[in-house]
């Protein structure tokens, strides 16, 4: 994947979302600069990968299941705009090994927390994977939170995606690995995402109710 490459998928990306699924970014420049980092975000659609991708300036790399790439179309460019596939059951721990040595040449990674899409709106469980991997790298979490007017994700209706603040390894009481911390510490994102959307919804009734 050549820079340049990238940064054109990238911009052709955002003029075809502002069109299709128009978007809003709260927070984006809350990515600590000069390390590794990993987003862990809700996952509400297929194009949540772009949505992350076109509201950041930093080259972006995505863990994503091996499924969203059987559509070719959609596959190429979500590879372009730096994902790469996780097959849950036989090649995970090579993900995870990718993973690792992105975010040690000071890379940031995406990563769905819930890891899978949810198909009710509701968020679900946060998985531990992220967080062994930010214990591993000794990398920071950058909690994110993709949601739309009525929570889903449609052509036409705004969408919000709003950043937090980094949360380190240590903030989040992670300090030996043991899966004691990391559950805790997924929680912990889990709980601060359920927050900002919590406020996204507010700040669409708000809109609402002044129409």
């Amino acid at each position: 994947m050549g820079p340049q490459f990238y940064q054109v998928a990238k911009t052709v990306s955002r003029g075809f979302m502002k069109i299709f699924f128009p978007y809003e970014v709260e927070n984006g420049d809350s990515l600590p600069e000069g390390q590794g980092c990993i987003i862990c975000s809700n996952h509400l659609s297929n194009l949540d990968p772009v949505f992350i991708n076109i509201t950041q300036t930093r080259l972006l790399r995505f863990m994503a299941k091996k499924e969203l790439f059987k559509n070719k179309l959609f596959g190429a460019l979500i590879t372009k705009l730096g994902a790469f596939p996780v097959n849950r059951g036989n090649d995970g721990g090579k993900a995870i090994g990718t993973a690792e040595e992105l975010l040690s040449g000071g890379e940031c990674i995406g990563i769905f927390i819930e890891g899978t899409r949810s198909k009710t709106g509701k968020l679900g469980r946060g998985h531990m994977g992220a967080f062994v991997i930010a214990h591993a790298a000794n990398v920071p979490i950058v909690p994110c939170c993709i949601t739309g007017k009525n929570i889903f994700i449609k052509p036409f209706r705004k969408t919000k995606i709003t950043y937090g603040e980094p949360m380190t390894c240590e903030e989040l009481g992670i300090v030996t690995g043991d899966s004691r911390e990391l559950r805790a510490a997924a929680k912990t994102v889990m709980e601060k995402i359920a927050e900002l959307r919590e406020e996204q919804l507010a700040q669409f009734d708000k809109k609402g109710k002044k129409k």
